[in-house]
């Protein structure tokens, strides 16, 4: 047994992450982390997500379990590393994923860190995903979670492998109503406390306006064009778009239309029919492989461009250490520049990078 220092949010899945590892005899410490005051920004309360109910929330859990408990301001470290790259994609035509950037390059890298103060070079979270050992490299594989509709392994594709070995699941291998089950039973006080379903610092979910009052310059108006550059309307700003959009073009045409690309240099938005979305290969950036080294040529995976997005077969060539290319062997629709492609091989992450 070892001591785990364990990410509480306040949520039933991190509590019961806490709860089992606690039961399996280990010297659990429970960390809140304090991300962002929406009060500050837009003067309405908090969302469902790293509020301050929320950090009361974990310190009950933490005292019914019977463990210690302790709060980090990481305010300015959130701001600099997930709400500054949000608005920066979005201004630039992309569609970022804030909560992969949080759960690789703030979450974990400090937690990490936070837990060698307290003698340990273990972590914990609740996230439905899983580990196995690979008994012949010594690496450790990254898997999906058992259950499918809850499944977090696209959001942790950019773990490295030394954040893997430290990394701890409990949750993973049980279903969502499990974990209630569970949080019920030990009479959890967050048992049947709601999913937060937004984005923590949008809690209204309306993210252009956030993107406009968080922007060194607000992103102008343009046209909205079709693919051969005849103008059909205009827009208040790209990064009210992502492509594959339907609704919100206001335009008056006789069939759907559809986002086809962002082009922010010209404040343009190129629009056309649905079959125009179809693709067969994108180039990915900033790529992690889980195992920690990029494969010698190209390797066959299944890729999926979007969380809820069903896996499509392609082959996946590195082009250097951080970038590749993916072909798939079926055209895909809508693939966003600035969402995630991971590559799967089964229910194993065996890389992902950001599409470009």
């Amino acid at each position: 047994m070892c001591r785990i220092v364990v990410a509480m949010s306040g949520g039933v899945d991190s509590s019961v992450a806490a709860a089992l590892l606690h039961e399996a005899g280990h010297d659990v410490v429970g960390l809140s982390m304090q991300l962002y005051d929406q009060r500050e920004a837009t003067g309405h309360g908090f969302g469902r997500c790293c509020s301050v109910d929320d950090l009361h929330d974990a310190r009950r859990v933490a005292a019914a379990i019977g463990i210690r408990h302790y709060v980090l301001n990481l305010e300015r470290q959130f701001h600099d590393t997930v709400v500054a790259n949000f608005v920066a994609e979005y201004t630039a035509g992309r569609t970022p994923i804030p909560c992969t950037h949080c759960n690789s390059d703030l979450k974990f890298s400090t937690l990490v860190d936070r837990a060698a103060g307290f003698d340990s070079t273990t972590v914990g979270t609740g996230h439905y995903a899983q580990l196995a050992d690979d008994s012949r490299t010594g690496k450790r594989r990254l898997l999906r979670g058992r259950d499918a509709s809850k499944d977090q392994s696209y959001f942790l594709f950019a773990l490295t492998q030394s954040q893997l070995q430290a990394a701890r699941f409990p949750i993973g291998g049980l279903t969502k109503s499990e974990v209630r089950a569970f949080a019920r039973e030990r009479g959890l006080p967050v048992a049947d406390k709601p999913d937060s379903q937004e984005i923590c610092f949008v809690p209204d979910g309306d993210y252009a306006q956030f993107v406009e009052r968080h922007s060194p310059l607000v992103p102008a108006s343009g046209v909205i064009t079709d693919v051969n550059g005849q103008v059909l309307g205009r827009h208040d700003g790209v990064h009210r778009f992502t492509v594959g959009q339907r609704k919100g073009l206001r335009l008056s045409t006789s069939e759907p239309l559809y986002v086809l690309a962002l082009r922010p240099t010209e404040q343009a938005v190129v629009v056309g029919q649905r079959e125009a979305l179809e693709r067969v290969r994108c180039e990915v950036a900033n790529v992690n492989w889980t195992a920690g080294e990029t494969p010698t040529g190209s390797v066959r995976a299944a890729v999926q461009i979007r969380h809820r997005h069903r896996p499509g077969a392609a082959t996946v060539t590195p082009l250097d250490a951080d970038r590749a290319e993916v072909a798939f062997d079926a055209p895909e629709r809508a693939i966003s520049p600035g969402q995630a492609a991971v590559f799967y091989d089964g229910n194993e992450v065996i890389g992902g990078g950001w599409i470009c």
